[in-house]
C-alpha cells in the first residue's frame, strides 16, 4: 500500500477516510488475501440469493489506525497482515465446548478477536461501528463503489446521513498506478520468474512439439519458484490468439507467444516470438519493425510525458516500416493484469468519480511500472510479438528485469 501517495491524494481531495470494498482494493490496503473471496457468491450458500460477491471492507483514515473487516471464519487468515485492527461480524460457528490449549501470542490474539462480544450481524454493520468508533460517521469519505453490493450500498446510504460519501473508484486506480518499494520488489521478482521459466519452455520447442507440453512445463516451473500460473497464450498461423487448442509446432512456424505468472498477488506479463527452423523471411522483417517500434517507445518514456506520446512513437515507427495493421500499446501491472497507466492513443475520456476528474491520457510518473507491446498477425502465415516491462525513473526508464528481444527465440539454433 503506497500510504504516502494515498494520504497526499486524500488531502488534495479533502477526504478524511478511504474505504475499500472490492477485494482487490482490500488486498491493496491491507495485504490480506483469500483465494475464495473474489469467487464466492451469495447464492453458493443460500440458493436463490443474489450473485453478489461477499462483502468485505478495509478502512484507511487520514488520521488513526486502519481497519480490516472480514468474516470470523477468515480472521485467522489475516493474522500476519500489517493492519492489526481486525473486525468480524455475525456468529463464529465455532465449537467452544472444549477448553482451549495454551496458545502462542498471535493465535491468542485471533482467539480473543473471535470471542469479543458481537453486536454486528453483517460486514456493513461492522463497518458502521468502525466509523462510529473513529468519529467518522459524519466525515468526508471516499468509498470504493465498484466493490459494493446493491444491498450494502443501500444500507450505507441510509446509515450515514451526515457523511459526505464520494465515489473513489478511479481515485484508487490512480493511487495504485505508482508503486511502493514493496510492490516494486514483488513485481520485479514476478517478472524475473516469468522470464526465466518462459524462455526455459521455449527452448524445448522443436517441430512436432505439442504446445500443451510447453504450457504444462511452464505451470510446474513457476510453481517451483513460488509463483502461480496466470496465462500462456500463442498464435496458430497468425489466426489470432489461443490457449486451448491442440497444436503441434511445424518446422516453418513463426508465432506470437505471451505468458505471465503471479508472485505474492502481483502480475507479470511478457511476450516474444518463437521461430522454428524454416521461418518465412517476411515475418522476420516484421519482427525487425517491432524492434524499431519498441526502441522508439522506450526512448519516449520520461516523467511528465503523456501516455499517448509513448504509444504514438511506436505507432509512427511501425507506419514508417509499412506496418499499419497492428495495435502498439502499453499497460500497467500490479494487483491486476492491467493497472493504470494504459498507454494508448488519447481517447478523450476522463478518469472521473466523486473525488477526481482528470484526463485519461495520464502523464508518466516515477515508479510507474508498465509493459510496452506490439504484435503483427498475418493470417495463414504467422505472427510476431514483443512485450517488455519497464519502470519509470527520474532520468527516463529502465527494464524491470532483463528481457532480450533482439530477435525471435530460435531454439533449433541454440540446440545446434
Amino acid at each position: 500500500f503506497h500510504k504516502s501517495r494515498a494520504t497526499d491524494y486524500m488531502r488534495r481531495c479533502g477526504l478524511d477516510a478511504l474505504i475499500a470494498a472490492s477485494w482487490v482494493n482490500i488486498t491493496y490496503f491491507t495485504d490480506y488475501y483469500n483465494w475464495i473471496d473474489p469467487l464466492f457468491r451469495e447464492y453458493m450458500m443460500s440458493p436463490g440469493a443474489s450473485s453478489s460477491i461477499g462483502q468485505g471492507y478495509a478502512v484507511f483514515p487520514l488520521e488513526g489506525e486502519p481497519a480490516l473487516i472480514i468474516s470470523p471464519f477468515d480472521v485467522v487468515n489475516a493474522s500476519d497482515v500489517w493492519v492489526r485492527d481486525l473486525h468480524t461480524y455475525g456468529k463464529t460457528g465455532l465449537d467452544d465446548t472444549l477448553p482451549p490449549a495454551a496458545l502462542a501470542s498471535e493465535p491468542q490474539r485471533i482467539y480473543d478477536i473471535l470471542h469479543r462480544p458481537q453486536q454486528d450481524s453483517t460486514s456493513t454493520d461492522a463497518l458502521l461501528s468502525v466509523l462510529a468508533a473513529r468519529g467518522l460517521s459524519g466525515a468526508r469519505i471516499g468509498l470504493d463503489m465498484e466493490g459494493l453490493t446493491p444491498k450494502a450500498r443501500q444500507a450505507l446510504d441510509g446509515a450515514l446521513p451526515r457523511a459526505a460519501v464520494k465515489d473513489c473508484s478511479n481515485l484508487l486506480r490512480l493511487i495504485r498506478a505508482v508503486k511502493s518499494p514493496e510492490e516494486i520488489d514483488r513485481l520485479t521478482r514476478s517478472a524475473a520468474i516469468n522470464e526465466q521459466v518462459g524462455l526455459e519452455c521455449l527452448a524445448m520447442a522443436r517441430p512436432g512439439t505439442l504446445m500443451a507440453d510447453l504450457v504444462q512445463h511452464y505451470r510446474a516451473r513457476v510453481a517451483e519458484l513460488g509463483a502461480d500460473f496466470d496465462h500462456f497464450a500463442y498464435s496458430i498461423r497468425g489466426l489470432g490468439v489461443a490457449t486451448e487448442p491442440t497444436y503441434h509446432l511445424a518446422d516453418d512456424d513463426v508465432l506470437f507467444v505471451d505468458f505471465g505468472c503471479v508472485y505474492k498477488r502481483y502480475f507479470s506479463d511478457t511476450g516474444t516470438t518463437l521461430a522454428m527452423p524454416s521461418p518465412a523471411p517476411v515475418l522476420l522483417e516484421r519482427h525487425a519493425a517491432l524492434r524499431a517500434a519498441m526502441a522508439a517507445g522506450i526512448a519516449a518514456i520520461a516523467p511528465g510525458v503523456k501516455t499517448s506520446a509513448v504509444r504514438g512513437a511506436m505507432w509512427q515507427t511501425l507506419n514508417a516500416h509499412g506496418v499499419t495493421a497492428t495495435n502498439p500499446h502499453g499497460h500497467g501491472l500490479g494487483l491486476e493484469l492491467r493497472d493504470y497507466p494504459i498507454l494508448v492513443a488519447d481517447n478523450g475520456l476522463r478518469l472521473r468519480d466523486g473525488c477526481i476528474d482528470v484526463p485519461s491520457d495520464l502523464p508518466l510518473e516515477v515508479d510507474m511500472i508498465f509493459n510496452l507491446e506490439s504484435a503483427i498477425f498475418a493470417p495463414g502465415v504467422g505472427s510476431t510479438h514483443i512485450e517488455r516491462t519497464f519502470i519509470v525513473t527520474p532520468e527516463g526508464s529502465r527494464p524491470l528485469t532483463a528481457q532480450d528481444r533482439s530477435g525471435p527465440v530460435q531454439p533449433h539454433i541454440a540446440a545446434s
